[in-house]
């Protein structure tokens, strides 16, 4: 079989009327990058619709594809999670199902990768993103407003659906993430920019794909209270902390038996952290124990800068 050399990340809800068509806008890219070239990592987020079953219709054909499913709704942040706890591959893009972001970009967010850590797609043309209807452009310039002035980010398109990672930088923030909702994307900025990561935007084509699972003006509360909210979080996870010299090939035979699933080491010139995630404190003991280090948590100050390796 031949080797990936980068995963995809599709969060999914609800989507079983939109997957076929999605992959069609998906295949081309697929053969373009290479037969075997990308494994396809879909997260089902407690759908109660048929996506499951249509996903393994459309999607099982691949050489590596693998579908992992919450048993309930968690929201989109926590799908994305998933998929990057399960993603395998240093280059991981994350698309929606209905690959409204025309997949003929990828290539050059995967390229994007081989020189910054977060390779974000952005719609943005001169300041500003032109939807389809005036009301969505002046919806999409407020949540702008707000975003900068909760946050004090600069970046124009937060919302894009489309995300490149280097796999360590992307499990990292996945484990200090909180927001399951629609501000998840906000909170993934500000931790990269807490954390002093490089990121280089890639402009992209976004098409607007009917049957959206999306309701905006029904989250909007919810959205204002998670933005209100990130500047004012203290942001801190599990790390186990270990000798600076550790091996990779040491924290996986840990991590094994442990049961913890990916993890990331964070380096500094006198000790490295094994970064796990929030509700894998249990598993961090093991860890500790096998490893001879010892349990506590980390804090975005204590991460920011350092050389990051997944497991």
């Amino acid at each position: 079989m031949a080797s990936p050399t980068q995963s995809l990340v599709i969060p999914a809800f609800n989507e079983a009327a939109r997957l076929r068509a999605g992959f069609e806008r998906l295949r081309p890219t697929l053969e373009e990058l290479g037969d075997g070239a990308t494994e396809v990592v879909m997260v089902d987020d407690g759908s109660s619709d048929e996506t499951m079953r249509v996903a393994h219709q459309v999607y099982g054909h691949l050489e590596h594809f693998r579908l992992v499913q919450h048993p309930h709704n968690r929201g989109k942040g926590a799908a994305v999670r998933t998929g990057l706890a399960h993603a395998r591959y240093h280059r991981v893009i994350v698309a929606d199902a209905d690959m409204s972001i025309r997949p003929e970009h990828f290539p050059r967010v995967l390229d994007a990768l081989t020189r910054a850590p977060m390779a974000p797609g952005s719609r943005a043309r001169d300041g500003t993103i032109r939807y389809d209807t005036l009301t969505r452009s002046v919806s999409g310039t407020g949540f702008h407003l707000l975003v900068r002035h909760y946050t004090q980010l600069s970046e124009r398109d937060t919302q894009c659906g489309c995300k490149g990672f280097q796999l360590p930088t992307a499990r990292l923030l996945a484990h200090l993430g909180m927001i399951t909702g629609f501000a998840y994307d906000v909170e993934l900025f500000y931790l990269a920019h807490q954390l002093g990561v490089d990121i280089e935007s890639v402009p992209v084509t976004w098409d607007d794909i009917a049957g959206s699972t999306v309701r905006f003006a029904n989250a909007t509360r919810q959205l204002l209270h998670d933005l209100r909210a990130i500047a004012r979080t203290r942001y801190e996870c599990p790390v186990v902390e270990v000798d600076a010299g550790v091996s990779l090939d040491d924290v996986r035979h840990a991590a094994l038996e442990a049961r913890a699933a990916g993890l990331v080491v964070a380096r500094h010139v006198d000790h490295a952290l094994v970064v796990t995630a929030r509700a894998d404190a249990v598993a961090a003991i093991g860890v500790a124990a096998s490893l001879g280090g010892r349990v506590r948590t980390a804090t975005l100050a204590e991460l920011r800068g350092r050389d990051l390796e997944a497991v």
